[in-house]
């Protein structure tokens, strides 16, 4: 039987960075994407997390809740707030909002959340409910006007996750590792393994290929394991160029991270894949996180989208 995945220690589980990920003068959270995107899960693991949450404010609100969340008498150090395209039909854009927050002297950390059209179409379907840009034509229609209208927005975000292929427990997953700690003074790495035939994740910065190393599945004794566990990370580091490989792509990304913090982005997303997301696409990113984390001034966390998918 394939090993429960585990992160590589001493590094702490990401629910418990959870507990940690708000810096001493409050960050704002604002929890945003497409509707039917996951917003409500996401929402959740913040106030399970101790997090005073705020669902559905317009923009004029959530100034004002971070204004009040600030003060020296509040109640209120973690704040996250929910709020998806309904919010336009107040005076003031979500976008505005952000900026005005900034201006105050804030660092506004914004998650967005999408998903795929078919997905969307389904969800919307299981629930029997209208989206709310629909109005008199289809489905498909309100799902294109709100991807056009949050375009702007969510090329602005500092973590964008496609919650296509997750259940509601990978989501909340998915939201602990790529938020981690929220740090404010290094780049933040989330390294993502997955299979091909799934489908690549949408929501990475980077996407490396590793199929040009021999498949451990074909190697009977280890084909039931997966690449966290040892048999099988040794046979795959041990192949001719992987090493190698691995290096370089660090290297490289060791020397953009300044840039895209210049660029005022803090949040990497790397997918690293192979064909069914078990085998070596695993024991790779398990690699690259390491070496990440050697470095010492990079917040890592290693993530595996398939490894229990077939």
């Amino acid at each position: 039987m394939p090993a429960t995945p585990q992160k590589v220690p001493p590094e702490p589980a990401a629910s418990s960075q959870l507990d940690e990920f708000i810096a001493p003068q409050l960050r704002p959270v604002i929890i945003t994407g497409l509707s039917g995107g996951g917003l409500s899960t996401a929402a959740k693991v913040f106030e399970d997390k101790g997090f005073f949450v705020s669902q559905n404010l317009p923009p004029q609100l959530i100034l004002d809740l971070v204004d009040l969340s600030a003060a020296e008498d509040s109640p209120v150090d973690r704040l996250a707030v929910v709020t998806d395209v309904r919010a336009d039909a107040f005076s003031g854009s979500l976008a505005e909002t952000i900026a005005a927050i900034r201006e105050r002297g804030f660092n506004p950390f914004v998650l967005f959340l999408e998903a795929r059209d078919d997905v969307l179409i389904r969800r919307f379907d299981s629930v029997r409910r209208t989206h709310p840009l629909q109005g008199d034509g289809t489905l498909q229609t309100g799902i294109v006007r709100e991807r056009e209208m949050l375009e702007e927005l969510r090329s602005k975000s500092d973590v964008i996750i496609d919650t296509s292929n997750l259940s509601v427990h990978d989501l909340r997953r998915a939201v602990e590792a790529s938020v981690g700690e929220l740090p404010a003074d290094r780049p933040h790495v989330t390294v993502e393994s997955f299979g091909f035939k799934h489908g690549s994740p949408r929501d990475a910065d980077v996407v490396l290929d590793v199929r040009f190393l021999p498949n451990p599945y074909w190697v009977e004794e280890l084909r039931d394991f997966r690449g966290v566990d040892e048999p099988v990370a040794d046979y795959v580091l041990s192949q001719e160029g992987a090493s190698e490989y691995i290096d370089r792509f660090v290297e490289l990304l060791s020397s953009t991270l300044a840039g895209y913090r210049h660029e005022g982005k803090d949040f990497i997303t790397v997918g690293v894949g192979c064909t069914g997301g078990h085998h070596r696409s695993v024991a790779v990113s398990e690699e690259i996180g390491k070496r990440l984390r050697q470095q010492g001034n990079v917040d890592v966390n290693v993530i595996h989208r398939d490894l229990e998918r077939h």
